[in-house]
């Protein structure tokens, strides 16, 4: 009798079930889904639209045609200056996906063979589009731009000494 074996213990990149969630995300909720994104030679955008190796894509349904959010690579048709282009993305490009509304989403690292140096705005503050607007957040983070919560929530207690560290789920 043979026993099953262990799956791997890095399994695959959990970073395009999270883009599809937070896509999904902003559909339900009426925000437009934008996408933060490092350009190399394997990325195929427009390149008069790259600044500093990044671009920054709406990939709502009402500004793609054709949008596929794969495991791999994120492919849709998207019109830039009333031409249609097609844009092809390595999911490990993608530095991050946000709500244009509320700057709420998830940022990402850079990929590991980006050259040395080259830091995204995403993670030296808000991405390109959102320079202007709400800063970029954790999906279930407050923003500064939120209204102030009425409830009064008490400060966390302090940990025991000695003891390993525990987690608060607060919503």
């Amino acid at each position: 009798m043979t026993t099953p074996s262990a799956p791997p213990a890095t399994g695959s990149s959990t970073r395009p079930y999270l883009i599809r969630a937070l896509h999904d995300w902003c559909t339900d909720n009426g925000f437009t889904p934008y996408i933060a994104v490092f350009v190399d030679g394997s990325v195929q955008v427009p390149t008069e639209y790259v600044k500093n190796n990044e671009i920054v894509l709406n990939i709502g349904f009402e500004a793609t045609t054709a949008l596929k959010l794969g495991n791999e690579l994120i492919e849709f048709k998207a019109r830039f200056g009333g031409t249609s282009r097609e844009i092809v993305v390595p999911v490990d490009h993608v530095i991050a996906i946000y709500a244009r509304e509320n700057g709420q989403g998830m940022a990402f690292p850079v990929p590991t063979d980006a050259p040395a140096g080259a830091t995204p705005a995403g993670e030296a503050g808000a991405p390109p589009g959102v320079a202007k607007g709400p800063k970029l957040a954790l999906a279930d983070a407050p923003s500064e731009a939120s209204p102030p919560s009425d409830r009064h929530e008490e400060p966390p207690p302090e940990p025991p000494s000695g003891g390993r560290p525990t987690l608060k789920r607060i919503k």
